[in-house]
């Protein structure tokens, strides 16, 4: 059985690093994209399942890259989850809005965040009850 495959597009590297160890450790296969161009190449190379989308990237954002991979059917069924520190009140919506399938707040608890991440990938594009931004 092969592993589940995340992507992890952030371009800030020490989230980077902490997250891949972290997703890795819990039985991830993880690749990594520093900005919407990297993003691209690596999904059609990697073929990822879910996608650990920040928001704030450099050139093109986070939201407007999940709208674009939600827009086309060969990319529309990855599970993309936002993952920001950045999040305030409304920003839940406009997340959903834009097709994100969830929401993952940094930074993580290293104990529980393979497994959140692993309950995303279980339930699709149905988001875990302990979800709230509001």
């Amino acid at each position: 059985m092969s592993l589940p495959r995340a992507l992890i597009v952030d371009d800030n590297a020490i989230n980077v690093e902490l997250v891949r160890f972290v997703l890795e450790a819990g039985g991830f296969s993880v690749a990594v994209a520093g900005d919407a161009t990297q993003a691209i190449e690596q999904i059609g190379r990697f073929k990822p399942q879910l996608i650990l989308m920040d928001i704030q990237l450099p050139g093109i954002d986070g939201l407007t890259l999940t709208r674009q991979l939600k827009a086309d059917l060969a990319t529309r069924e990855i599970v993309i989850i936002a993952f920001t520190a950045y999040a305030m009140k409304g920003d839940a919506h406009k997340m959903r809005a834009a097709g994100c399938d969830g929401y993952l707040s940094k930074p993580i608890n290293v104990a529980s965040f393979a497994a959140q991440v692993m309950d995303y990938l279980r339930l699709g594009a149905q988001p875990p009850a302990a979800e709230s931004v509001t």
